[in-house]
């Protein structure tokens, strides 16, 4: 399957790009495109020193230290925080003197358009080229957007894992690898404890890369409220818990649902934060859902797949209910 286009980008959200097309106001619209959970973290309220202050080492150092735990860090590597996954993704290419990487497609679409801007040949697993070598790179998105594939790759070279959607099934973490030199683990604490405004990342793994990471962000690179919303929620151990049950029934509850329309929508993979479903025509799907002021995704290199992230309300269950009705009354 062909890679998406780089310069293309395409991402879930757009919700004001989707009123303008579509219609009504931003608050009229029931944003379905991404992977965020819907029910987010309780932030409560912040001391008012993590917004006057800079940000200082203790608060830093008491991020890291629940990161290490509640991801069971290895102790021999290195833990980086960033404003969001994304400034991670951008970055990383740059540690490193240009050469081939491999990527495994389709995928987030970030990682190609990274690599490519820092001047890096970009294929995938399989083709010729040297990948894997000292001074190449492989990179993994595990669980895989928007498939909800998992992968179990050797060290060697570099080696990015991307696990920004890897907290609903710890089980299947590859953070046991963080101990490689070369390897890279990648954290998005956006997408489950639905903070994605908070622009927070990590990433774990060799500690000389990690440094490097560090050095080419800059000093207060993660500002006082995320330092202090993540320390807090990392530590939240039964909050974790609990949103992995609640995933699982509503993910479970999706597939129900989508599938009992038109003609059965059968499910091709995804993870406790979205589902990824084949369709006959996801722009027909799309176009359909957004009649109704509800924003899913498409792809533009599978015309027939079409993803949902989780209603996380009654009244947007029983809304995209009425939609899925109206849609397959009208196929």
């Amino acid at each position: 399957m062909a890679a998406a286009d780089p310069k293309t980008r395409d991402h879930g959200g757009g919700i004001d790009a989707a009123a303008a097309r579509h219609g009504g106001a931003r608050a009229d619209w029931l944003d379905l495109s991404t992977g965020i959970n819907p029910v987010a973290y309780p932030v409560g309220r912040l001391p008012a020193s993590a917004w006057t202050d800079l940000p200082d080492a203790n608060a830093g150092q008491a991020l890291e230290a629940a990161a290490r735990t509640f991801w069971r860090v290895p102790a021999a590597a290195g833990v980086v925080a960033a404003p969001g996954a994304s400034a991670l993704i951008a970055a990383i290419p740059h540690l490193i003197a240009p050469g081939s990487v491999e990527i495994a497609q389709p995928t987030y679409n970030e990682h190609e358009a990274a690599f490519r801007a820092a001047g890096w040949d970009v294929g995938q697993p399989g083709q010729p080229g040297q990948a894997g070598q000292p001074g190449q790179a492989r990179v993994f998105v595990h669980p895989n957007n928007p498939d909800g594939r998992f992968f179990a790759p050797d060290p060697g070279g570099v080696l990015v894992v991307d696990e920004s959607f890897c907290d609903v099934t710890p089980e299947r973490s590859l953070i046991g690898l963080a101990v490689h030199p070369g390897v890279l683990v990648l954290k998005s604490f956006g997408k489950f404890w639905g903070l994605a405004g908070l622009r927070l990342g990590f990433a774990i793994g060799d500690p000389e890369l990690v440094a490097r990471l560090a050095e080419r962000l800059g000093p207060w690179r993660v500002s006082g409220p995320a330092l202090a919303i993540g320390a807090q929620a990392l530590a939240d151990h039964a909050w974790a818990g609990a949103t992995r049950v609640r995933l699982g029934a509503d993910a479970a509850r999706l597939d129900q649902m989508v599938g009992a329309s038109q003609d059965g929508a059968p499910l091709v993979g995804g993870t406790g934060l979205f589902r990824l479903y084949q369709v006959a025509d996801a722009a027909h799907w799309q176009q359909a859902l957004a009649a109704h002021r509800i924003w899913s995704r498409s792809f533009p290199y599978n015309p027939r797949w079409l993803r949902l992230g989780l209603p996380g309300t009654p009244a947007a269950w029983t809304r995209l209910a009425l939609a899925l009705d109206d849609l397959r009354g009208g196929i």
